[in-house]
This record gives structure tokens, C-alpha cells and sequence, in this order.
């Protein structure tokens, strides 16, 4: 059929124009017979915000537990490890002034280790013996800086021992008491090996938030060590720490070209590797099982969607009739189910930053309302709840969870679009 010559030229409207975000937004406002609609958009919107937040604050006290812990192993331990083969490692002072040459070295501690029977009047229990030199323990700044009670002083004097806090409560013991400790590696007699029995009094107590350190270590001077234990003026090893954590492989190269006798080297990675293993397993088993959240609110926006097209079938044809063409219909509804997708994410970004931040505070909050210990450093290690947000992660957990949202709109804005006017207004 030939125009009318009067009649206007219709031309497609530019993409997004105003008419069609009027019309997004008007129907995310439903009406009273809509009602039901609405509760469906309000339930996907909650689904996609406790999503987000979720994946934030797990992923974030996830990879706080991985920083803290790292801190604390290496901190105390180290980063290298090199222990002697073939011959004793009586020569550990002209060794560790070789590798304190090294770049990017910050320490490298000869270190004498036994394991011993801690006891006071109260207590008794297992602990690792730890022998230093006094000026190498004032560098491990996870010890020197967490000091509670009493001072290295008298230790710098060969004198006293250093322990922790855990272990000082469980002793009943303070800075100047006598802990006694008995090595099963005594004085040979003609009856069998005698347990070598002695007492020393307490310098100081540290405490490093770690409770596997601070109830199990002794620090003593490294003479002292090499007596109690035994030692002809040699160590059980020497541990080097690095300013750069990644500097590791460049280190241990030049720790081999260094030094010129037989040496075995060991690194954190190594000893730690099935526990940190296990932390990527399990932090990239919650990620993926706390995506599900959001893909579970991403298909109640298509239900959502779905029965709002159906509802609005009538307006869908007179708009069509109107002269709205089929991808006007297609981008009205792709803004109707994004608004809820990216009010949700925002929304779940905002409460997961909140809470990661202040996961420790609330977590102190919650155990004083309920009087109960929500994290007991005993089965966590740690004496605090950590968090540390990643940037990264939480830019990625928001594009993750604007895609599924804006793919689930993609089939009812099809669908309202490929609708047939006629079929629509035959019963209305």
C-alpha cells in the first residue's frame, strides 16, 4: 500500500532514547495488581546484593587468613633455609656473614633447635627450643616488636630465656619467674642417658597473634643452646630473611655461588606447601560455590522478566502499533532486568567493603552479645579475624555479577520483543 502523502515519515528512534528508559522505570515500579512481579525483582535484587557481599567478605578474611599467616610463618621462620651435609656447620658465623652479603638479604640467623619439656609448679607441656644469637633476635621484628612483659635485656646478656604468651599463661609464669626445661639428650651413665635438667629465668614475653608460635617457642642465647644441648660449637641451621619474598630463586642462586662449602637449601614454599596448597583449594572451592548465589538471582530476574512481558503484553502491542520497533521493545526490558542486576551489585559492594573492614570489630560485637568465643585462637591459629580486601578481586566479582545479570535479561527482552501485537490485542 502507497503512504498517504501527509502522513510523517516514521524513522526508528536513536538507541536508549528518553521514552525508552521512562518506560524501564516505570515498570520496575509496579502497581498494586504487579504485586507479585515486584516481590520476584525485590527477591533478585536481595539474591545479587548478598551474593556480592558474600563473595567480598569471604574472599577478603580468605585472603587475610593467607597474609596473616604468611606474615607470621615467615616472619618467625624465614625464608630460606641452609643446612649443612656432610660436615657439621661449625663455620655458621663466616657462612651467615657470606649470605648477609647477598642483595635483598635482611638477616641471616644461625639457629640451634631442640625440642624440650617446659614446666612450672602449674604446668607442663612440649616446647621447641630455639637458640640465638641475642643481636639476631632484636632483627626478627615479629618477636622484638611484640614484647609484652619484661625486656630483652638480660637475654642480650646471655642470660633468661624469651617465651610466649600462651605458654606464660599456661605456666603460670611471669618475667623473673624460672621455667624449667628437660631435654631427653642428656649425660650418657653407665644406667642409660640422663635428661639434662635445667631452670631459667623468664626475660620477657611476646606475643605474635599466632598461637602455635606463642605457645610452643623458646628463645634462648646461642651459647647457652649449644651447652644445654649438647652441640660442639655448631647449629642445626641458619635461617635467612628477605626484604622481597619474591626474590627467592635469585637469592638461593646466589647463596650457592657464595658459599663455598656443602650446603642444602630449603625455602618456606617447600615446607609450607601442602598448607598454603590446601588454603588456594579451599578459597577457590567458596568462590566458585558462592558464584552460584548470583547465578540463582540472575535466573530469578528471567522469571521476573518473564512473567512482567507476559503482564505487559497489551502495552508491548500498542507501543509496537505506535511505531516502537521490535529492538526499542528488546532495550526497554535489557534496562528493566540491568537496573535490578547493577542496583544489586552496587548495593552487594558497598555491604561487602563495609563488612570485610570491620569483619574483626563485628566479630568481637557478635561474641559479646552471644558471651561466647566466636574464634578461638586455639583452632585458628590466629588471635584476631583478618581480612584484607583485594582490589582486583572485588572489580572482578562486580563484572562477574553484572554479566549473568545482563545474559539473563537477553531472553525475555527477545521474547517481549518478538511478540505479535495482533495475537497480543486479539483478547485484551
Amino acid at each position: 500500500m502507497d503512504q498517504a502523502p501527509n502522513a510523517p515519515d516514521l524513522k526508528a528512534t536513536r538507541a536508549f532514547a528518553g521514552f525508552e528508559w521512562m518506560i524501564a522505570f516505570r515498570y520496575l515500579r509496579a502497581r498494586r495488581r504487579e504485586g507479585f512481579i515486584s516481590v520476584i525483582a525485590g527477591f533478585s535484587f536481595l539474591g545479587i546484593m548478598l551474593g556480592v557481599a558474600t563473595l567480598i567478605i569471604v574472599l577478603s578474611v580468605m585472603n587475610g587468613f593467607r597474609k596473616e599467616l604468611l606474615d607470621k610463618i615467615v616472619g618467625v621462620n624465614g625464608h630460606i633455609f641452609v643446612s649443612a651435609i656432610e660436615t657439621p656447620l661449625t663455620d655458621y658465623a663466616d657462612v651467615a656473614n657470606k649470605i648477609s652479603t647477598i642483595p635483598d638479604v635482611v638477616l641471616a640467623m644461625p639457629l640451634v633447635e631442640g625440642q624440650a619439656l617446659a614446666s612450672s609448679p602449674s604446668y607442663a607441656g612440649g616446647v621447641l627450643v630455639r637458640g640465638v644469637r641475642p643481636s639476631d633476635l632484636r632483627k626478627v621484628t615479629v618477636i622484638a616488636k611484640n614484647i609484652k612483659a619484661g625486656s630483652l635485656d638480660t637475654f642480650d646478656k646471655g642470660e633468661g630465656v624469651v617465651i610466649g604468651r600462651r605458654l606464660a599463661e599456661q605456666l603460670f609464669l611471669r618475667p623473673g619467674d624460672s621455667v624449667t626445661l628437660t631435654s631427653p639428650k642428656g649425660v650418657q651413665t653407665p644406667f642409660g642417658t640422663a635428661p639434662r635438667v635445667k631452670s631459667y629465668p623468664i626475660s620477657a614475653i611476646y606475643e605474635v597473634g599466632m598461637s602455635e608460635f606463642d605457645s610452643a617457642f623458646v628463645y634462648m642465647p646461642l651459647s647457652e643452646a649449644q651447652a644445654y644441648f649438647g652441640r660442639d660449637q655448631d647449629v642445626s641451621v641458619i635461617e635467612v630473611f628477605l626484604g622481597h619474598p619474591d626474590a627467592l630463586d635469585e637469592v638461593k642462586a646466589g647463596i650457592d655461588k657464595s658459599v663455598s662449602r656443602a650446603v642444602i637449601l630449603s625455602d618456606w614454599r617447600m615446607r609450607n606447601r601442602t598448607f598454603f596448597g590446601v588454603l588456594q583449594v579451599e578459597r577457590n572451592v567458596m568462590f566458585l560455590i558462592l558464584t552460584l548465589i548470583v547465578l540463582v538471582a540472575a535466573l530469578n530476574i528471567i522469571s521476573g522478566l518473564i512473567m512482567l512481558v507476559k503482564d505487559k503484553s497489551g502495552d508491548i502491542a500498542i507501543l509496537r502499533t505506535m511505531g516502537a520497533t521490535r529492538g526499542a521493545i528488546q532495550r526497554i526490558f535489557l534496562m528493566t532486568g540491568a537496573a535490578i542486576g547493577v542496583v544489586g551489585t552496587v548495593a552487594g559492594l558497598v555491604l561487602g567493603v563495609v563488612v570485610a573492614s570491620n569483619v574483626e570489630t563485628l566479630r568481637a560485637f557478635f561474641s559479646r552479645m552471644t558471651n561466647t568465643n566466636l574464634f578461638p585462637a586455639e583452632f585458628y591459629f590466629l588471635s584476631r579475624l583478618p581480612s584484607e580486601i583485594d582490589p582486583k578481586e572485588v572489580v572482578l566479582v562486580a563484572a562477574i555479577a553484572l554479566t549473568l545479570s545482563l545474559l539473563a535479561t537477553l531472553y525475555p527482552a527477545r521474547r517481549a520483543a518478538n511478540l505479535d501485537p495482533v495475537e497480543a490485542l486479539r483478547y485484551e
